[in-house]
């Protein structure tokens, strides 16, 4: 990286940033450090309905609004894999997929965000003085 001889857009992800040794996440290596938390309540309507689509389904003919809420505190991810085991389940009764089913999956998951909520309480914390937000204010 320092070597570079031509203009480079380097870009670098860590889950746990505080974890890298110092010399890799000085100025000069990269220009800014951005935080990205979980995603806001638009983000996870956005996500859902990728995922929907992306296995066919309409997101119109789904709750959207009403599993970004409920899925607060989930990853993309998380949110994908409550889509994904809902349609498991549903092919499994012999039905199609229902908003209630994707609903019924956010409900019986805990997230990330719950599971490791201290370690990520922690991550904020380190973030909040020493990055830039990725958006423009973390969700209350």
């Amino acid at each position: 990286m320092a070597e570079r001889r031509e203009p480079v857009f380097m870009v670098a992800t860590a889950n746990d940033i505080s974890q890298l040794p110092p010399e890799l996440v000085r100025k000069g290596r990269f220009d800014e450090i951005f935080f990205v938390d979980f995603p806001s309540e638009a983000a996870r309507g956005q996500i859902a309905s990728i995922h929907l689509k992306k296995r066919g389904h309409d997101p119109k003919q789904f709750e959207v609004e009403a599993l970004a809420k409920l899925a607060r505190g989930f990853s993309g991810a998380e949110i994908e894999q409550a889509i994904v085991s809902a349609s498991f389940e549903a092919r499994a009764r012999g039905e199609s997929l229902r908003a209630a089913d994707i609903l019924a999956e956010i409900e019986r998951t805990r997230p990330l965000s719950v599971v490791m909520a201290e370690r990520i309480d922690a991550l904020r914390a380190w973030a909040h003085e020493r990055a830039v937000y990725a958006d423009d204010e973390p969700e209350a």
